[in-house]
C-alpha cells in the first residue's frame, strides 16, 4: 500500500525551488517548483528528463531543441526533452 503525500501541492513558489521526491539507482523523480519569470539555471544532465507541467507553461532549452510545455485544464502535458 502506497502512502498519500502532499508534498508536491505544499511546496512553495518562490523563484526556483527543487525537492526531491524519489531516488533509486535507476531513476530520480524531482519536483520543481519555477515563479513567473524565474530561470532554472544551465546544467548537464547524464539522462533524459521527462516533464510534467502541473499548472502554467515552461520553455525548455537544451542542446538538442527547445520545447514549450503548456498545462490545458484538462490535463497535463508531458513532454519528453
Amino acid at each position: 500500500m502506497y502512502d498519500i503525500s502532499n508534498q508536491i501541492a505544499d511546496q512553495k513558489f518562490d523563484n526556483l525551488q527543487v525537492q526531491k521526491l524519489v531516488k533509486t539507482n535507476v531513476l530520480e523523480i524531482l519536483s520543481i517548483s519555477l515563479e513567473k519569470g524565474a530561470t532554472f539555471p544551465k546544467h548537464t544532465s547524464p539522462t533524459d528528463a521527462q516533464l510534467i507541467v502541473l499548472e502554467g507553461d515552461i520553455v525548455f532549452i537544451s542542446t538538442k531543441k527547445t520545447t514549450t510545455i503548456q498545462f490545458s485544464k484538462r490535463n497535463s502535458t508531458l513532454g519528453t526533452c
